[in-house]
């Protein structure tokens, strides 16, 4: 486990390896938009020539955790006091770039999302979470199973006792 590095025109490059052994060249900037790899450049140096093992994440997801370091390698990390501007950008909807980003079927979806946790890559992983959110929001219980193929393993009675226990979340 090393990262791998060279010197080019444009700065450090870091080598990373997927699960299905593709190796990827990016820069050092990009990688290190995920805390998991920033922690292991700094731990192993920046001038090792071995991929980074990322035995989680296959070739084409990783490829698409790249695109997104990638297009926001240069975005301002929210500050710790902005928590009010958090809420509210959480409940603007995704657009532009980010939209297109995660136009993906359900599986990619789901699979980017193990991969920003994996490697801790916050702002994508909010983007993706968000992202399903939207698809869950304003669905009842039967639309959102019908949505995501859940099989439903309570009987009517059950449910209609879970429907009784939280009658005051459907009051707000």
């Amino acid at each position: 486990m090393a990262a791998a590095a060279a010197d080019t025109e444009d700065g450090v490059m870091v080598k990373v390896q997927s699960m299905d052994s593709k190796v990827f060249e990016i820069p050092s900037q990009v990688a290190k938009m995920s805390v998991t790899l920033k922690n292991l450049i700094e731990d192993l140096g920046e001038n090792v020539d071995t991929p980074i093992p990322l035995q989680n994440i296959s070739a084409a997801i990783l490829t698409k955790v790249i695109d997104y370091c990638t297009h926001h390698k240069d975005d301002e990390p929210p500050a710790a006091d902005e928590n009010a501007a958090i809420s509210d950008k959480r409940l603007e909807p995704v657009t532009g770039w980010d939209l297109d980003f995660c136009k993906v079927d359900q599986a990619t979806l789901f699979e980017m999302i193990l991969a920003a946790n994996y490697l801790d890559i916050k702002p994508m992983l909010d983007l993706t979470c968000k992202t399903v959110a939207e698809m869950i929001r304003g669905k009842t219980p039967e639309e959102i199973r019908k949505h995501f193929n859940i099989k439903n393993d309570f009987t009517p009675e059950e449910e209609e006792q879970v429907r009784r226990e939280n009658e005051w979340c459907e009051e707000a």
